[in-house]
């Protein structure tokens, strides 16, 4: 109960401080942390906000998405509607779904327990959606029962619109209220939340590692999701256990992964020093309780609804980063919120060829990169409207990165890469997995 208790403190404070700005927390800011856009790290036994950085200014979650899939499959878990050991149906449109993803096939079915640990390892966008679908019928029926728990669990500025995270214009949320997720995924679902700490999953033969490299080399990190658009920037959510003390921290919009890695051990590292071991009182958890709306009766969970056709077109190569998500241009982050709008976006979607041109293999994602902006400076023309991405993939325990541009059709993507060679650059022609 006393972990317990110290979460829901730790809740009802958080929330609160969207509406008081907290001139302490502000004060707290050091010099020497790398510039993200957004960022938060609360003391999970005290809920103090230790340190806040434009927490309430809007943003796109990416991946993050998937910590409310999860919540929202986690409560038809514990009641029963739906098993670890439940097979799940993949349709077309959770087949046809960008990575990165496990390569799901139209009509085979998935275990429960292999899909959650796919969304925490690999962050497949797959997966995601075939949760959603054999849960809510369609994935848009899904993102309203995720837009309506975020709203009951007090993300005030949150709104859903699909289950993975790729790229929507409207669907949008803050710093303050991933933190808020994060708690509740914690106090919620104990049961479930051990997840997160997965560091690698193996499925059909092929072992995947976690993206959450602070599971791997920072001290006390029990989780929890990494996510990254164009659009977005790179983001992390993070909870942290250091002997009695207990951070969450969430930081958005980093300019690269190892930059936004680096900007949440420098947040944590400034403030466990000032983060309290001590319990809350009675009072404290009387005046916490209040603020934590009971939970809502579940929607019953519909079949998924789909054709023996696939939709088209199929946008299953499109252009993604290692952390499962879509690299799209940058779009228009709202001013202000409105709430849900009567439709989603109806985006439409340019690179729809099922093959890709690789230019490298590396060992950071930083080569990776660096090695998609020269080809690209050199053959601008030759790669117009195929955008660079980059997909991680394990070789002997070690994660490696692959350096993409997609969206060709078989023989585009052969012209293209003799193109290539002809100019001394390396390439290979892959079909998307």
């Amino acid at each position: 109960m006393r972990g317990s208790a110290r979460v829901l403190l730790a809740l009802a404070l958080i929330i609160a401080a969207a509406t008081t700005p907290s001139g302490e927390a502000l004060a707290k800011k050091r010099s020497g942390t790398p510039q993200i856009a957004a960022s938060i790290v609360v003391d999970m036994n005290s809920g103090s906000i230790l340190h806040e950085q434009a927490a309430d200014t809007p943003r796109y979650p990416a991946s993050l998405t998937k910590m409310m899939t999860l919540y929202v499959l986690f409560g038809y878990l514990r009641a029963g509607n739906i098993t670890q050991n439940s097979d799940l149906v993949v349709t077309p449109h959770a087949a046809i779904q960008a990575p990165t993803k496990l390569g799901l096939k139209i009509g085979a079915t998935i275990k429960t327990s292999d899909a959650i640990k796919a969304l925490v390892t690999q962050s497949a966008n797959d997966a995601a959606v075939t949760i959603a679908e054999n849960i809510a019928g369609t994935e848009e029926n899904f993102a309203r029962v995720m837009t309506d728990t975020a709203r009951r669990i007090g993300m005030r500025n949150t709104t859903f619109r699909n289950a993975s995270g790729l790229p929507n214009d409207e669907q949008i949320t803050t710093a303050r209220d991933m933190a808020i997720l994060a708690a509740h995924l914690i106090h919620d679902y104990p049961e479930y939340y051990g997840v997160f700490e997965t560091r690698y999953f193996t499925f059909n033969g092929r072992k995947y590692r976690n993206h959450n490299k602070l599971l791997l080399g920072y001290k006390g990190t029990d989780g929890i999701k990494t996510g990254y658009t164009r659009a977005s920037g790179y983001n992390l959510t993070a909870s942290v256990h250091r002997d009695s003390k207990h951070l969450v921290g969430v930081v958005l919009g980093g300019k690269t992964g190892s930059q936004r890695d680096a900007a949440m051990r420098a947040l944590l590292d400034k403030n466990f020093a000032s983060a309290s071991t001590t319990e809350p009182s009675a009072a404290q958890l009387v005046a916490s309780l209040v603020t934590t709306t009971p939970a809502a009766p579940l929607p019953a969970m519909k079949k998924p609804v789909y054709t023996l056709a696939p939709p088209t077109p199929a946008p299953a190569a499109q252009p993604t980063s290692a952390e499962g998500d879509i690299a799209e241009p940058p779009l228009p982050i709202k001013a202000s919120l409105t709430g849900p709008s009567p439709k989603a976006s109806t985006k439409s979607v340019r690179y729809s060829g099922a093959y890709h041109v690789q230019v490298g293999a590396f060992m950071s994602q930083d080569e990776a990169e660096n090695r998609l902006g020269a080809v690209q400076q050199r053959a601008a023309t030759l790669l117009d409207g195929h955008l660079p991405f980059t997909a991680s993939f394990m070789k002997d325990d070690r994660e490696w990165y692959r350096a993409r541009f997609a969206g060709f059709s078989k023989d585009d993507a052969q012209a293209a890469c003799a193109s290539l060679k002809k100019m001394s650059l390396d390439c290979v022609v892959m079909s998307a997995e």
